[in-house]
């Protein structure tokens, strides 16, 4: 479906097309005419369907033909992460090039300088507001927001701000809004607490769902198994391989594990980063920037990453480990294959994770090809998801040194030196 068929402002197709949009993902064609309606929705879908867009098309677009002289913030968008604050804001700037709407993301990690701006901001009132919970609360206490002529409050990544912790929050904000706007809550999930949290801030709200809990089709994903040490050496062999793919993102369920990754991988001229929490906000930013323009090639992040990166043509992901929540496989896999592009997805399991990454399957529904290491590497372990025997490193961090030998070759296993991206 092309965007011209919703019927939305020129200025904003213009933009649209400037962007590089060409055709509505399912997510977009099911929500834009629901939104324009004036309905409250709750809609699930999973990342990398261009949710985003789904919410900011119709909301601009009616900020671009309705009268616009109401003080205050017109749309509230919450979300879990600062990076995904950033993200959004970033959009609503890019469809709104050709029209003055004001924006401002506003979420912890700032400076004094920067708490300054967003009171400015927002006493002289932004029409569009990305914000993350806790530093929104921190403004509301104040008193100077003004919120009486909300229309708009969106929930995105609902589902990971309950997670985290955010209902008290959650309420909290929606307690200084208006009752009469229109309410859209999306999330990747549609558990029962996301339902439950839906009845309490929806009104009779229309439902809309696409794929949930799957990776994208054009994901072509691949489990190698692997003991803690083979690791390293493994991801060294996989991006020296790929010499063509000039955007990589290894994802770890720890900070710790991040730096000792980027630095076990550092070799002369290789371009690597790690960003997680530890980083100010400014140096974060900085890493992301330069992923985004190609001048680093290969990024470490912690799994907080993997819903607040929208960078397109990810060649592939890799998973140094296996995440602790199975819908983290989903976000973290979805950073490749975006939209209608494709992708490679690897994860290194162990034998202690395999159980964990059974559970992945069961939740996709797929049985996800399984890989031995490199024969250089030494053997791997063999895929025993039901067992409950100790790794060869007895699960004491992931850069020790190799003791012996263990493990065999599993029956029905890849045998020799795989090469799962070949082609993609």
């Amino acid at each position: 479906m092309q965007f011209e068929e919703f019927g939305l402002n020129e200025q904003l197709l213009e933009a649209i097309s400037y962007m590089g949009f060409e055709k509505a993902t399912p997510i977009q064609v099911q929500a834009i005419p629901e939104i324009l309606s004036g309905r409250d929705l709750i809609a699930c879908a999973q990342t990398g369907t261009g949710k985003s867009a789904a919410f900011l098309l119709p909301v601009l677009h009616r900020l671009m033909t309705q009268e616009r002289n109401a003080e205050g913030v017109n749309t509230l968008v919450i979300v879990p992460t600062r990076e995904l604050a950033i993200q959004i804001e970033q959009q609503v700037q890019g469809f709104a090039y050709f029209v003055p709407v004001s924006s401002i993301a506003i979420y912890g990690g700032g400076d004094g300088s920067t708490w300054d701006q967003e009171k400015k901001v927002l006493m002289e009132g932004a029409e569009i507001v990305v914000a993350t919970p806790g530093k929104l609360i921190s403004h509301l206490n104040m008193g100077y927001v003004k919120l009486d002529n909300l229309q708009h409050l969106i929930l995105d990544e609902a589902d990971r701000m309950l997670d985290i912790g955010f209902y008290e929050d959650l309420m909290k904000i929606v307690s200084f809004l208006p009752k009469s706007r229109q309410t859209l809550m999306f999330s990747a999930t549609m558990a029962n607490k996301i339902r439950n949290l839906a009845k309490e801030i929806l009104n009779e709200p229309s439902e809309i769902s696409t794929a949930i809990s799957k990776p994208a089709e054009g994901v072509l994903q691949a489990v190698y198994l692997a003991h803690n040490e083979q690791k390293i050496p493994l991801i060294r062999s996989l991006i020296a391989d790929k010499p063509d793919y000039q955007s990589i993102i290894i994802f770890s369920s720890t900070k710790k594990n991040v730096g000792e990754i980027a630095r076990a991988l550092q070799r002369k001229g290789e371009r690597i980063a790690g960003i997680s929490s530890d980083l100010e906000q400014k140096e974060r930013e900085e890493v992301l920037s330069q992923f985004k323009a190609r001048s680093i090639r290969v990024l470490v992040a912690t799994d907080v990453m993997s819903r607040g990166i929208d960078i397109k043509d990810i060649n592939l992901v890799i998973n140094f480990d296996v995440p602790h929540d199975a819908e983290d496989y989903v976000h973290r896999v979805g950073r490749t294959a975006r939209a209608d592009k494709t992708g490679v997805a690897l994860t290194l399991v162990n034998t202690d994770d395999m159980f964990k990454f059974h559970r992945i399957e069961e939740l996709i529904e797929d049985s996800i090809l399984k890989l031995k290491v490199p024969e250089e590497l030494g053997e791997s372990p063999e895929w025993n998801p039901k067992g409950f025997r100790k790794s060869r490193s007895g699960g004491k961090g992931n850069f020790q040194r190799r003791k012996g030998k263990s493990g065999s070759k599993g029956k029905g296993e890849h045998k020799g030196k795989p090469r799962p991206t070949k082609g993609a």
